[in-house]
Formats: structure tokens, C-alpha cells, sequence
């Protein structure tokens, strides 16, 4: 017998008492989906999608994910880049911090954003009396709920890649004379580029199902600050099918992110 063919007699042994829960663990996860596939008003789908509220919420969100995506990226890229490359103390600290929104209640975290942000806050009180500029209950306060959320997904995406690339290719255009700056544009960025992207969408699908942190920050203000989770969550008190179909969308978003992302964490080994 083969190494190949050991290995596949091995791992077909499955004992019946792992079994059972697996399929039960399996069932858990999926029959709630299938219900909410099979409870899905599919005839007037078409109708309710184009529904002003339901645009007005596809369209907030959309728009609010994007632009916390971008922030994430521009203040994300250089602190991955630190916790991977640099050789400062406590960077051990800073990356246990940075991991934190990524386990900490969305709704603490709202509540943190408006100590520092809010009208009285640390850093709120001084924007609205030096620049006459709020951040809670406006939109750009979702965009920075839903990128204090997100950033994390991003970081660790690119963090991982940086440690992962080749350094010889960042030390060869060091000897030819490059810049610090000219390498990390030219030759390390580039290298890392698939990290980037699967933690940029990432954190887009994270941003887009983001609820406890905006309405705790941003409040729940219809054309304002009501993305789609805030929309289901009002739905459900006066239509639930609308609620169900604002909850299709959020589903196929976040199938279509698995699908995109399935050779980087969804394949199994062979």
C-alpha cells in the first residue's frame, strides 16, 4: 500500500461518535439559512428590492462600507507594515490592542467611540467647538463605527502576507540604492498585494454587517445613518418580509465574499 493510500484509509476512518455532532453542529449552522431561503417572499422580491427604503439602505450601506474600507486601507497598510517589520518595544502590546474590536462587543465599542468622539468627549468636544463639526448620529460617524469594526480584518490580512514575502527581493533593491519609501511602493507592496485584497474585502463584508457600533454611535436615522442591518432590525417590527429580503441581500454578500476568498481560507488540504 502507498503513503498516499495509508494516509486515505487513515483518514477514512470515521468514528460514529464524531460523527453524529458534526452533522448535528452542521445542521445548526445551515437549517437557519434554509429557512430564511424558504421563508423568502421570491415573487415579490423584485418589487420589494426596488422599494425606496430598502435603496435607501442598500445605497447608505454600500457607500458608508466603501468609505470605511478606504480609511482601513490608508491607516491599515502602515500599521501592518509596523506590527511586521518594525522592532520597536511593545509591539506585542500594540497587536494585542489592535485585535481587540475583533472580540470586544460591538455595542462597547460604540460606546467608546462617543467617550472619545461624541459631542463631550475626549477629542468630540474640541472638533465641534474649533470646527463647529459632530461626528455622532451623521454619517460619517457610521463610516468611522463600521472602520473602528473592520480595521482589524485588514491588519492581521496584511500582516500575515508581510511576514510571509521574501525579504531578499526588499534587500536586493536596497543594495541597487532605493529608497525605504521607493522599496515599500515598488517591491513590497506589490509582493503583498493578495493580502491586501483579501483583507480589504474583508473588512468591506464586515463593514457592510456592521450594527452594534452604529446605532450605539451613529444612531438609527432613516436616509442618515440606517444601513441594512439597522433596516432589518427596524423591519422586523412593521414588515418582516422586507426584513427578510434586506437579510437575503447581507447573505448573498457574504457568500459571494466566501467564494472570492475560497482558495485563501476556505480550501481544505488535499
Amino acid at each position: 500500500m502507498t503513503e498516499v493510500a495509508r494516509r486515505r484509509a487513515v483518514r477514512g476512518r470515521r468514528p460514529l461518535i464524531l460523527v453524529l455532532p458534526a452533522v448535528c453542529g452542521l445542521a445548526f449552522l445551515i437549517l437557519p439559512l434554509v429557512g430564511l431561503l424558504l421563508r423568502a417572499p421570491w415573487r415579490s422580491l423584485p418589487e420589494r428590492l426596488s422599494s425606496p427604503e430598502v435603496v435607501e439602505a442598500l445605497q447608505l450601506s454600500l457607500v458608508c462600507a466603501t468609505a470605511a474600507t478606504v480609511v482601513c486601507v490608508v491607516l491599515g497598510i502602515p500599521l501592518a507594515w509596523l506590527l511586521a517589520r518594525g522592532d520597536l518595544p511593545g509591539l506585542g502590546l500594540v497587536r494585542a490592542l489592535v485585535t481587540v474590536p475583533l472580540v470586544l462587543p460591538p455595542v462597547v465599542g460604540g460606546v467608546a467611540l462617543l467617550l472619545v468622539l461624541g459631542r463631550r468627549g475626549i477629542i468630540g468636544r474640541h472638533l465641534e467647538e474649533w470646527f463647529g463639526f459632530s461626528l455622532p448620529f451623521t454619517t460619517p460617524g457610521v463610516i468611522v463605527a463600521e472602520a473602528f469594526v473592520a480595521m482589524p480584518f485588514l491588519v492581521i490580512a496584511v500582516e500575515g502576507a508581510l511576514r510571509g514575502a521574501d525579504p531578499r527581493y526588499e534587500e536586493a533593491a536596497a543594495t541597487l540604492g532605493a529608497s525605504r519609501w521607493l522599496t515599500f511602493r515598488r517591491v513590497t507592496l506589490p509582493s503583498v498585494m493578495p493580502g491586501v485584497v483579501a483583507g480589504a474585502v474583508l473588512c468591506w463584508a464586515r463593514a457592510l454587517g456592521e450594527f452594534g457600533a452604529t446605532i450605539t454611535f451613529a444612531g438609527n436615522f432613516p436616509g442618515t445613518t440606517t444601513t441594512m442591518p439597522l433596516a432589518v432590525y427596524m423591519a422586523l417590527e412593521t414588515n418582516p418580509e422586507d426584513a427578510i429580503v434586506l437579510s437575503l441581500v447581507l447573505l448573498a454578500v457574504s457568500v459571494v465574499v466566501l467564494a472570492a476568498l475560497r482558495d485563501r481560507w476556505t480550501r481544505g488540504p488535499m
